[in-house]
């Protein structure tokens, strides 16, 4: 699905798997060899290059080509490149010939198995697992996006088109409720690499938690505005305690900060 002016393009795979002991994967060319593919993390991002080791040079344990990533993988050169988006945690594979493969499915029917070229011997007990075999009907959401080095090294465009892509805004009614007046938030993020990880009630008391991390391996300048001000800002750890005050400008609508390198920043404001 394209959405006009849209920036990536949705894709839903139905898929009907009628076998067993196999795995189903998604192969995009982006004729990119040579550059590491960049796995979204927890709070960050890992660059990984394509993993081209002969098996015959290690007969014991054949070192994986895939790799795990949370949310998309890009690769990028120049002006050119290819995200891609998923809702989730899964598996990929970047080749030398720089090929993207997505793991869509895998099935299998033991809980562990003994002649894996990766790892000699079992790793648990070895546990028929029919329904791990994925029988049946599987949907498959995805998205694709076009990227460039640049946006890619700023650390935040990517994680925008991921909400963009699997948490838009949704309307939503609300029984009897004529007469409920809904508080505006007016509250904005500033700051080239930083993500928005969160804005919540605290864990005592009245403030909110303003929370986000710099994607990037610099340090970040950033600040959160405020449409009606606020009265106080303090800095705390992720846990909401050693609070530090921060100087609030413009009359309380304005507070600054500074990110480390892949530093996550807990603000509280009330």
């Amino acid at each position: 699905m394209l959405h006009a002016d849209g920036p990536l393009i949705r894709c839903i795979l139905e898929i009907e798997n009628r076998t067993g002991w196999h795995r189903l994967r998604a192969r995009l060319p982006t004729d990119l060899a040579g550059t590491p593919a960049v796995a979204g993390t927890a709070f960050g991002t890992v660059a990984r290059p394509a993993v081209a080791m002969p098996a015959a040079a290690y007969p014991l344990e054949t070192p994986v080509r895939t790799a795990p990533a949370h949310r998309f993988v890009a690769a990028a050169s120049g002006p050119r490149g290819l995200a891609l988006l998923v809702p989730g945690f899964f598996e990929y594979e970047w080749t030398p010939g720089g090929d993207l493969l997505l793991t869509l499915l895998r099935s299998v029917g033991e809980l562990s198995r003994g002649n894996l070229p990766t790892r000699p011997g079992h790793a648990g007990w070895p546990t028929a697992t029919p329904l791990a075999q994925c029988p049946g009907h599987s949907r498959i959401d995805l998205a694709l996006a076009p990227v460039s080095q640049a946006e890619l090294e700023r650390g935040d465009v990517i994680p925008a088109l991921w909400e963009d892509a699997f948490l838009p805004l949704r309307g939503f009614w609300l029984r009897d409720a004529v007469d409920v007046a809904v508080a505006p938030v007016d509250v904005a993020l500033e700051g080239s690499g930083l993500v928005l990880s969160a804005v919540k009630p605290a864990q005592q008391g009245s403030p909110l938690v303003l929370r986000c991390y710099n994607a990037t391996g610099r340090p970040a300048a950033g600040a959160w505005r405020f449409g009606d001000g606020v009265k106080s800002a303090h800095r705390v750890r992720a846990d909401e305690r050693e609070s530090t005050a921060l100087v609030l400008e413009g009359r309380g609508k304005v507070v600054r900060f500074t990110a480390q390198p892949h530093e996550l920043v807990t603000i509280l404001v009330t």
